[in-house]
Parts: C-alpha cells; structure tokens; sequence
C-alpha cells in the first residue's frame, strides 16, 4: 500500500509475541516463580535455557524455511555462552565474550522492571541491574537505565499537567541519571536542543545521521566498525532516534509512534518502548477511546518462545494481575511501603530530597 496506517487485531484474534515483549514476559514469570524481586544469575540462565529455543531444538522458521530462534545480536551471543559455556549474567555481557554487548538489545527487554518499582528508580534500577547486564555494558547499559528510570517515575506523574508535560518530566529526571560526559546524556542533549530550536523532526533526524554515522561525533564510532547495516541496531543512534520521536511526539501516542516507526534504524524497538510507555500512561481505555475500538486481550508467547503452561496462551487482564503481584512484593519486601486496601493504591516512602 501506498499509505503507510494503523494494523490491528481483530477482537477474535491473537497477538503474537515478539523480541520486543517476549523476555520481559520471561522475567515476570521468573520473578512470581521464584518469589522474589531480585532475579539471581542462575535463575536468569535456567529461565532463558528453559523458554528460549535455540537452533538445535527451535520449532519455528522464517519465510525461507530457516530455522528461527527470534534471537538476534547481544541476545543470541548471551544465550550462546549461557547454553554453550554454562556461564550465567553478568559474565554473559562481558565485551571480551561477548562482542555484542553496545547493542540495542537490554533496551527492549528491561523497561518492565520500572513498573515494578513505581516512583521508586532506585529499586527499578536495582532490580534491573543484573537483567540488563545479560546483555549490555557501558552506554548500552546507561540507555536501557533511562528507559527503566521513565518507567518507573511514569506511575507517580502530576496527573493535573498535560500529557505533554508529564512525558517530558520523566525525560529530564532520566537524563539526569546520565552521565554528563556519556555518549547517551550527549546525544540525549543534542536532540532536545534541535527540538528546542525548532527544526522539523526529519531534520533533526539527518541531522543526527549526519552527526554520529557520519562525523561520528561524542564518542559514538559504530561507523568505523564497518558493521552490518552500519549497526543499525546499535544501542546509540537508536536511542537518540528514540528521543527525536518522544520528543516530537510531545505526548501523543500516535504521533509518538508514528515518527518512531518512520525515524528508521531499528525502528520497532524504540515504537514499543513509547508505545508501552505511553500505553500504560493512557491505560487500556484511553487506547480504546484513541483509536475508536476495542481490541483483542489474547496474547501468545508461544509464536517465539516455550516451556509455558495453556499452550502459551495468556490475557492481558490476567498479565497485568501477575504484574500487580510483583509490585506487592516490590513494594512491601523492598520499600519498607505497604498496600492501602480501602483506597486501592500503595503507600510508598519517598525519595530523600524527593
């Protein structure tokens, strides 16, 4: 089609699991499984063993009757060494291992561990410490940190400010967790600053080719690695495309999205980390009444991973109440904070200087 548009599941229909929710689902069934909010390493590598295929056992193949194991970059390296070595996180990241580990890969299974720490990045960050680092080490590490920050803060935003406002206050208390002289606090800061001058959102688009895949500037030297596509699934340039659409998106869910699909790179990831983000501020109602229909609940996280009970059929209402289970044990176990039955939310002790 000439007209690039929305594509839906019908209320009927199933929606299949993929790189960008498929692990995170793993980690919160991990978690309940094993009664805990802080995963070990042996319980991240038994869950990855137990419902990640590889290409000896996979069941699935692509379009060209390949085998397919929905792994790709720093996820299949680290899965390798867990499956081929027995090593378990964070040995699983190290770059001398692991040559992968800059890659986009922790950003899309991490964010997650936000909502189960709500208005508390210290214990998200905690939480998420060792998952990230299966995969991910140095300015990886710190953009998969800042989505995880968002997440995290997203749960406690003034609900008296505009969606406009409200995202960009969980931008600016994740850019400070930045580093100042990081690669990801500079690109972070070159993007506002374009956004901030005014310049069409494809512009500052080129602008950010132009200034990390060609001049490689602030650090960001993927084009002289000479890599596949350019490293188009690079952690770096995919998070600075990222924060030209959250951005310019200014809140709203389908022009977030839209220019995080249309930006390019490994433009998928970056769409659902928005995509969640803002899916979980508008609730599932607000996404209903945006798009003027009422969608599908059933998800599958057999279409890429297994091991799972009910043929791996699941509901998102049932999702969401395993998610509920997390953050009662978060809250209670690592916040010192209690849940207030009568009112329906959880009592939470702040931040110091909160």
């Amino acid at each position: 089609s000439d007209t690039i548009d929305w594509v839906f599941r019908g209320e009927g229909e199933v929606w299949g699991a993929d790189d960008d929710t498929d692990i995170e689902y793993i980690y919160q069934e991990l978690l309940l499984r094993h009664r805990t909010s802080i995963l070990t390493p042996q319980q991240i590598r038994d869950g990855w063993m137990r419902h990640i295929y590889s290409d000896d056992n996979t069941p699935f193949t692509n379009a060209r009757g390949e085998k397919e194991t929905y792994l790709w970059v720093s996820n299949q390296a680290a899965h390798d060494l867990m499956r081929l070595e027995g090593l378990v996180p964070p040995a699983t990241s190290d770059p001398t291992r692991n040559p992968h580990t800059d890659m986009i890969d922790a950003q899309l299974t991490t964010e997650i561990f936000g909502l189960f720490a709500p208005g508390r990045p210290d214990i998200a960050l905690r939480m998420a410490s060792l998952p990230i680092r299966t995969t991910a080490r140095g300015e990886a590490a710190l953009a998969a940190e800042f989505y995880v920050v968002m997440h995290s803060l997203a749960a406690v935003v003034d609900p008296n400010r505009s969606r406009k406002d409200q995202v960009y206050r969980l931008a600016e208390k994740a850019r400070a967790h930045l580093p100042d002289q990081s690669t990801t606090a500079k690109m972070y800061d070159f993007v506002e600053g374009r956004y901030r001058a005014g310049v069409p959102w494809e512009q500052a688009r080129d602008e950010v080719y132009q200034r990390y895949q060609v001049e490689q500037m602030d650090g960001y030297d993927i084009t002289s690695r000479g890599l596949y596509c350019n490293g188009c699934f690079a952690s770096g340039i995919n998070f600075a495309a990222s924060i030209i659409s959250l951005l310019y998106g200014e809140g709203d869910y389908r022009e977030t999205v839209k220019i995080a699909v249309l930006a390019g790179w490994d433009a998928d990831n970056p769409a659902a980390t928005w995509g969640g983000l803002l899916g979980f501020l508008e609730g599932r109602s607000g996404l209903e009444q945006l798009f003027g229909r009422t969608f599908s609940e059933t998800f599958d996280i057999h279409r890429t991973r297994g091991g799972f009970p009910g043929n791996g059929l699941d509901s998102f209402p049932d999702m969401a109440t395993k998610g509920l289970d997390v953050v009662d044990r978060v809250v209670t176990e690592e916040m010192n904070g209690r849940m207030d039955a009568s009112n329906d939310s959880w009592l939470v002790p702040r931040l110091t200087g909160e």
